[in-house]
């Protein structure tokens, strides 16, 4: 996948969470909560619909690592990667 087309997977999700959001706002550095309000049950949910959708795991621990769409794009494409191997 390419940087694009995970940024936009990640943005779809989050709007599948938080439809109260608009995408086309959501600047790279927003934050899932201190920006975006979401609450610890939509970033659950938010990562429940990531790995579904991308078929990787994000362990608790990497949560800071998926907390703005520009680092979630670099942890992203990281993992996907090591999951094709």
């Amino acid at each position: 996948m390419t940087p694009e087309e995970i940024r936009n997977a990640y943005l779809e999700e989050l709007v599948t969470v938080a439809p109260d959001i608009d995408p086309l706002t959501v600047r790279d550095s927003d934050h899932l909560q201190d920006d975006l309000e979401l609450d610890s049950m939509d970033v659950l949910n938010f990562v429940t619909a990531l790995h579904d959708r991308l078929g990787v795991n994000i362990p608790e621990a990497d949560y800071p690592h998926i907390a703005t769409p520009a680092l979630a794009v670099d942890y992203l494409a990281r993992m996907i990667a090591l999951k094709k191997g």
